[in-house]
């Protein structure tokens, strides 16, 4: 609708008005625009409206912001993408992630740190995010959840297309690390490539290899500790070293700096202190989370190709 013109209206006010229509255009279209580009655009808006001594508003919330805070515009953009994807039924998540339990857990107990990660992820895109966990021993549901999303038809194949395309993260404690390995193994089999792997205090099951990272992986990652009586893989090594680079082998005590884990089980916190005490390091799973996160901006350069 077009702005009205009056002899009352301040010309300021009209800018305003008109600066919010250009970031709304721009916002909406963030669904078909690689985001970098997106948040390029936005800037160069918001620097306009900083020349003009003005602020402008995020057209999906309503949050005031100015052109140096880049924070608030990128807050913006996974609403702006939610709303146009939504159109459009045929979109397949940007990202698929999947986490995996330790021991016994079912895969929506949110005492757990992979869980409340997973609802995190999904809650802040659910439209670019597909985040799921599964309990270790529920590995061919999280394999039939991955070909799903990824457009498997009924034949449960996919085309090289689709296979390209796959943009997937795996993470797992303690038996659930192990779990993540032989998932991006079995995906491996299939050409599909894999973006991240997470081990955390990994346990090999039996008949299961959490050591070696398969080619089809791009990146993984190792946490683990030694203190307790059940102890994770110290050290995790590529198979080709030329498709997987491995992030670390990163170790922590918590000897002199104990987390708190009274929510668990009193045998989890007698026997195996050590080992949910990791599973339960806000440190640890901060750096999880910004590592997952870094998977949104990157749309190419994946394992496989």
């Amino acid at each position: 609708m077009p702005i009205q013109s009056s002899r009352n209206v301040d010309p300021t006010e009209v800018a305003r008005k008109r600066l919010r229509c250009r970031l709304g255009v721009i916002l909406r279209g963030a669904g078909s625009i690689a985001p970098a580009l997106v948040l390029l655009l936005a800037a160069s808006a918001l620097q306009i409206a900083q020349a003009q001594g003005m602020g402008a508003e995020c057209p999906s919330s309503g949050h005031s912001f100015h052109a140096h805070n880049l924070e608030a515009v990128a807050g913006c953009l996974p609403m702006a993408a939610a709303g146009a994807r939504a159109s459009s039924p045929e979109v397949r998540p940007r990202l698929i992630v999947i986490g995996f339990m330790g021991g016994r857990v079912k895969g929506n107990n949110l005492i757990h740190k992979e869980a409340l990660l997973a609802k995190e992820l999904q809650e802040r895109d659910p439209r670019g995010v597909y985040a799921e966990v599964f309990a270790n021993h529920k590995a061919d549901d999280a394999f039939k959840a991955v070909m799903q999303r990824l457009g498997a038809g009924g034949d449960g194949k996919l085309s090289m297309q689709q296979k390209q395309a796959a943009r997937v993260v795996i993470y797992g404690h303690s038996w659930g690390g192990s779990e993540t390995v032989t998932l991006a193994r079995r995906l491996n089999t299939l050409g599909i490539p894999v973006l991240l792997t997470v081990q955390i205090d990994s346990v090999q099951k039996l008949n299961e290899d959490d050591a070696h990272i398969p080619p089809n992986v791009r990146e993984a990652i190792n946490f683990y500790q030694k203190d307790g009586l059940l102890r994770g893989r110290k050290l995790i090594r590529a198979m080709d070293p030329r498709r997987t680079t491995i992030l670390g082998n990163y170790r922590s005590s918590y000897r002199s700096a104990p987390i708190a884990c009274a929510e668990y089980p009193w045998f989890a916190r007698t026997f195996m202190k050590p080992h949910i005490e990791m599973e339960n390091d806000p440190a640890v799973w901060e750096r999880i989370r910004v590592l997952i996160q870094t998977k949104f901006m990157q749309d190419d350069g994946v394992a496989g190709e």
